[in-house]
């Protein structure tokens, strides 16, 4: 199982059920409209508070991914997941709802492919059938959070990113027909010394290309073995950073599609989101909504999704920390299952 220093190989190939994608209306604006399949029309969700909004759209994606698998709440033996607010709370109030055994989890924006990797290899091992994976995030609340609350309508540098308000989720079973898991490679933290909080991208693209460079080195294979290689939510700054670091490390990035979900699931010239998008939910939408249709339509066989993540908080900024990088890749291949 364990191959190399840092990643995982998945010989049981544990196969993605089903996966639900519920997302904003401004995300529903955008150009990957037509692949998340629930669009709300109000941000609030008819709810008191933002927070109490996160937390609804990740119970509804949970729910739907698990009726989209043909199953109870009650046959899925573990809920994997995480988000961004304090402690976890938008998800881990989810799950007092869903009522599944529960393991929190937190890696930032990261958190979409640290709770596939963590639901594969349990599932691979045989610890169990049936593991719901997923989060969530919220512009307002995340904003409100991490940098200005929304009402405040402090101008922005280019550099900033937009939380995406939405969520993904995904069961991962030993059987079924779906697109496969066969490996994961789990991110070291890097920090260059970022301090910028409207400069995400800088902090998590270091990261994403040491999660890449080491994917590589452990499975011994080239960036030509995906048709598709697609970090987190980079955004153009952290990109364009990403695309010089391939270069200087010598990573023959050219030999495969290379994209951003930061950079897909927003307008850039009919919607004001500056860099692009970012959010625990950018990752988590993109792949579970655009990227799995593209699979399953056979436009991509192979390809490799890199979560990036910015392990700050409200409490490490006001104390003068520097802003670290986390990074987390899943292999995941078409296949007609188990």
């Amino acid at each position: 199982m364990l191959k190399g220093h840092q990643s995982w190989i998945f010989e049981n190939k544990p196969v993605i059920r089903s996966s639900a994608t519920v997302v904003g209306p401004f995300e529903g604006r955008g150009p990957l409209a037509h692949d998340f399949d629930i669009i709300h029309g109000d941000s609030m969700l008819e709810e008191e508070s933002w927070e109490k909004a996160e937390k609804i759209l990740i119970e509804q994606a949970a729910k739907l991914a698990i009726e989209k698998a043909g199953l109870t709440k009650e046959q899925v033996q573990f809920h994997i997941g995480g988000d961004l607010m304090n402690q976890i709370i938008s998800t881990s109030f989810a799950a007092r709802t869903l009522s599944i055994p529960y393991l929190g989890v937190f890696g930032a924006c990261s958190t979409s492919m640290e709770s596939l990797a963590l639901a594969s290899a349990l599932v691979n091992s045989g610890a169990a059938k049936f593991i719901l994976a997923g989060t969530c995030s919220h512009n307002s609340s995340v904003e409100k959070q991490f940098r200005y609350p929304t009402e405040y309508g402090s101008q922005k540098p280019p550099t900033a990113q937009y939380t995406v308000t939405g969520a993904g989720a995904a069961i991962v079973s030993q059987k079924g027909e779906g697109p496969v898991i066969t490996s994961a490679t789990i991110g070291r933290v890097i920090d260059m010394g970022i301090t910028d909080p409207f400069n995400m991208g800088a902090a998590m693209a270091p990261a994403a290309v040491d999660t890449i460079q080491a994917h590589f080195r452990d499975l011994q294979i080239e960036p030509g073995y995906y048709d598709l290689i697609v970090t987190g939510d980079l955004a153009k700054v952290g990109y364009e950073i990403a695309n010089k670091l391939f270069e200087k490390h010598n990573i023959p990035i050219h030999q495969t599609e290379y994209a951003d979900c930061g950079m897909m699931i927003y307008d850039y010239d009919t919607q004001m989101v500056q860099a692009g998008a970012s959010g625990c939910a950018c990752s988590a939408v993109v792949t579970y909504g655009h990227l799995m249709k593209r699979m399953r339509m056979g436009e991509i066989k192979r390809m490799l999704v890199v979560a990036t993540g910015a392990l700050l908080s409200p409490l490490s900024f006001q104390q003068g920390e520097s802003i670290p990088g986390i990074a987390h890749a899943v292999a995941i291949e078409s296949g007609g299952g188990n």
